[in-house]
């Protein structure tokens, strides 16, 4: 099947996987034959790629990285918590996450585990959902990339439940900031944004009393904005002030963060979300762990068109283990026209050649 950008789907391209929302319902069925009302109601609800039947490239078939039971498990208890703690204060706020202690540190083990158990690269492009409210499917993703990352770094068991934790509760500060500027569709004032900003500070003093949960937790939630060269928020530290902790999940936010959907943003494609946090490698952010990232993640998915070097076009076919920009290709297309036996090149073994750009499905054969 192919991965194919929903603003460029025309009318008659037949679903390649089930579009799910976040309880795990089907919207729209595998096979289903889209209409223009169709692809217009997916763009509306922020589904930024949908996967599309091809008969040349059917038996390719992405695997999310962790189960839809688990996914969903771990989003309704990410919602339920920080629910439950956002119209209350201090004390009270802080001992919802404290009862919600058991089930996060349970959902980290079992994401990990899941995670050790799945060969593939991780990709969150292999299953379409929609989402009610982002904080929520973004605490998620942040946690299975940060896990990602601290897996491929060998850190132990242990410290990666802490680590998991963190991550899932890195952005609880922002159940305390006004929704209306959370959700803002167009440029936060000086002002709005600085109430945006504070939400380190409040997830860092929601959790930091909690004498069950790891200081290092509470540190995550305060330091995921912070950046090597001091110019990130709240307090403007820099380097070896930051835990490293933190430095993970701040690669793992800013990922999900620009190749999600948002208000004011359309989505971006992984490679292109990894492109961002090298621009800032070694100034913003550590480079080992975006070496990590990047061998830990597809940065190509499976499905997605892709364009070579050489001219060669075709569809992203399998992932090499540890080689996140190096993936298998299946070659449909040659001198400009489409070829009838299609065939495979890896691109880790042929070195000379690289992906130059990514295509809509409308510019391959």
């Amino acid at each position: 099947m192919r991965l194919a950008i929903t603003k460029s789907l025309s009318p008659g391209a037949r679903l390649g996987k089930n579009i799910h929302n976040e309880r795990g319902h089907i919207l729209l069925r595998e096979g289903l034959t889209l209409t223009q009302k169709m692809i217009d109601r997916l763009v509306s609800l922020n589904v930024p790629f949908v996967y599309i039947q091809d008969s040349r490239t059917e038996d390719i078939i992405p695997m999310p990285p962790v189960s839809g039971k688990l996914r969903r498990e771990a989003i309704t208890t990410i919602e339920s918590t920080f629910q439950n703690m956002k119209n209350k204060i201090n004390l009270d706020a802080s001992f919802t996450i404290e009862q919600a202690n058991v089930k996060f540190t349970q959902l980290v083990r079992s994401i990990m585990k899941e995670l050790k158990s799945n060969k593939e690269l991780m990709t969150l492009l292999a299953d379409v959902y929609t989402y009610d409210d982002y904080i929520f499917t973004h605490s998620f993703n942040v946690t299975l990339y940060t896990l990602a990352i601290g897996m491929e770094l060998n850190i132990n068991e242990k410290n990666l439940e802490t680590l998991g934790l963190g991550a899932i509760l890195h952005d609880v500060g922002k159940m305390l900031v006004p929704l209306d500027i959370l959700r803002k569709p167009g440029k936060l004032t000086e002002q709005e944004f600085e109430q945006i900003q504070k939400h380190a500070d409040y997830g860092f003093h929601l959790i930091k009393n909690i004498h069950t949960i790891s200081l290092i937790v509470a540190n995550c939630a305060y330091q995921h904005h912070e950046r090597l060269d001091g110019s990130g928020y709240p307090r403007g530290i820099k380097g070896d002030e930051i835990h490293y902790y933190g430095k993970i999940i701040a690669v793992a936010d800013v990922f999900d963060a620009v190749t999600s959907n948002r208000v004011y943003r359309k989505a971006l494609l992984p490679h292109e979300g990894l492109e961002i946090l090298y621009a800032g490698a070694g100034k913003k952010f550590d480079n080992t762990i975006i070496e990590a990232f990047r061998r830990a993640v597809a940065i190509y998915p499976n499905g997605l068109s892709v364009e070579l070097n050489d001219g060669r076009k075709g569809v992203v076919s399998a992932q090499n283990e540890g080689i996140g920009d190096r993936p298998m290709i299946r070659i449909l297309e040659e001198n400009g026209e489409k070829i009838k036996e299609p065939y495979e090149v890896d691109l880790n073994k042929n070195l000379n050649l690289l992906i130059m750009k990514c295509l809509n499905i409308q510019e391959t054969a």
